[in-house]
């Protein structure tokens, strides 16, 4: 019997290569490679790490994102391991964190890097990409008893996350839980071999999962966008009209560059038909602003933390300026079952009741890697399922149902305070400053201390005028006790507000 069950991402690499050999699979702004191209190369990086006998181990690389990455991600894979990447711009003292949680991995890197070895990045074992790349040979033999060996829980990659806890957790996904969400995110979007992808995440964050893994399943084409981009919005335009991108995966921060410095008004990306938004509530206002200059493609918003696999639900936008104050998370994806725990661990089924947003499925990732304290707190037994074994991840976030019956996103717990006696979620304070005209970002924080109320923004206005509006929004005990203008607000690598460092560098 034939079996045609998926259960390697190389497949999906493989099936595309047969089908377009010659076509571009990865392009960044120096190189680019064939899906044939990218077997071959891969083959061979992946023969190389065979050959020094780690099975199902992390492989940790340091590089910035880019075609050759792709390719050491790949070989891993053939290698049969699962890449970490490291953020080579990230401190030291991160970086070394990471990697004693790995327990002190084999690694790849570029030789640029190898610097940082002697400053202190506590590496023993390594090959460079330079020299993975240089070899020529593949070892086809080892390759197929390594892919015969292959289950589909087995780990593809671990992507590090700070969380409430400040120290990184790795997370580490299976390839059987990307495959499953990647067939009905592509399935659900309808992507296509003609798409071409642009890609903004890096790739130490999920986001870039489905670029890669969407680019791979379809036969399209990913265009690795320079970070440089992202800061100046005209050459940002000119890359994305440049290289005829139809489709954009990224963070809300980033999608919003382009209306905060009316890039519009300088080019229209006119070949985009498909606007898939996450991370952070989407500000209506910038929304429109690409719903205005772009009103025929898709828009969707999507939820979902890095420990269920990249996301759990989507909302498809209607046609036309969205005219509503608030937008919700929508419905999740086949196969992901979504629902609400309120303090009890009892179910939400009414409307406008707050609980904490609970995911099930075979999306969940396997955990955290060498952290059994932080895994069993997350990934529990379903409260609802008394009879057999069902895990659930507890994400931490709160949400609702609106009287329409969609799910909503509310705060996460954490961004819920106290103060002055009531309760408070600080992302309602966002959206009240966001309603104001010429306010093009916010975040606001509790200092427990001194317990007040802090709100950074960028914008026009000064506090005295922006408070006044908001005593049209909001209750007394909600206005800010102290507003900060800015210039930025800055940005952490995944595109989320820094609120750690507009504390350290606004606040005193």
């Amino acid at each position: 019997m034939i079996n045609t069950r998926i259960n390697n991402v190389l497949e999906y690499l493989e099936k595309s290569a047969s089908k377009y050999p010659s076509k571009i699979a990865f392009s960044d702004d120096k190189n680019s490679i064939s899906y044939e191209e990218l077997v071959l190369k891969a083959k061979i990086v992946g023969s190389a790490i065979a050959e020094y006998g780690l099975k199902q181990k992390p492989i940790g690389v340091i590089n910035e994102k880019s075609v050759e990455t792709i390719i050491v991600f790949m070989g891993i894979i053939y290698s049969g391991n699962f890449y970490a990447l490291i953020n080579p711009e990230h401190p030291i003292d991160r970086k070394n964190k990471i990697i004693e949680t790995l327990d002190n991995p084999f690694f790849v890197l570029s030789k640029k890097y190898e610097k940082q070895i002697d400053s202190g990045l506590n590496i023993n074992k390594y090959l460079s990409i330079e020299e993975l790349l240089e070899k020529t040979t593949i070892n086809e033999l080892e390759l197929l008893n390594i892919r015969k060996n292959h289950i589909d829980i087995d780990p593809l990659y671990s992507m590090f996350t700070s969380g409430s806890t400040g120290e990184p957790k790795g997370i580490v996904v299976s390839h059987r839980s990307v495959i499953d969400f990647i067939e009905v995110f592509v399935s659900e979007f309808e992507f296509t071999k003609d798409d071409i992808i642009g890609n903004q995440a890096p790739f130490d964050f999920d986001v870039s999962v489905k670029d890669i893994y969407t680019t791979l399943k379809t036969g399209a084409t990913m265009q690795i966008i320079p970070k440089q981009k992202f800061s100046f919005p005209t050459l940002l335009l000119d890359f994305l009209c440049e290289r005829e991108v139809t489709t954009l995966i990224w963070a809300v921060s980033a999608l919003c560059i382009i209306p905060v410095f009316n890039g519009f008004q300088y080019k229209i990306p006119s070949k985009i038909n498909k606007i898939l938004f996450s991370g952070e509530l989407m500000p209506i206002k910038h929304l429109n602003e690409w719903k205005k200059h772009l009103p025929d493609a898709l828009y969707v918003n999507l939820y979902g933390p890095t420990e269920i696999t990249c996301n759990c639900t989507f909302y498809t936008l209607p046609q036309g300026i969205y005219e509503k104050e608030s937008m919700p998370i929508g419905k999740p994806f086949l196969n992901e079952r979504v629902f609400l725990l309120d303090d009890n661990n009892e179910l939400i089924e009414d409307a406008n009741k707050q609980g904490e947003i609970c995911v099930s499925g075979t999306a969940l990732s396997l955990g955290y890697y060498n952290n059994k304290t932080e895994t069993e707190k997350a990934f529990v037994q379903n409260p609802l399922n008394k009879y057999y074994n069902e895990l659930i991840y507890r994400t931490g976030d709160l949400g609702f149902y609106g009287n329409d019956k969609e799910l909503y996103f509310s705060s996460r717990k954490d961004f819920q305070v106290k103060h002055m006696g009531h309760r408070i979620e600080l992302t309602e304070i966002d959206s009240a400053f966001l309603k104001i005209d010429n306010i093009t970002r916010v975040a606001t924080i509790y200092d427990k201390e001194n317990k007040s109320i802090i709100s950074f923004y960028q914008g026009e206005y000064e506090s005295a005028e922006i408070v006044k509006k908001l005593r049209e929004l909001l209750p007394k005990y909600m206005i800010p006790t102290k507003l900060i203008k800015v210039l930025n607000i800055p940005l952490t690598d995944n595109g989320k507000v820094n609120r750690k460092k507009l504390m350290e560098e606004y606040y005193e």
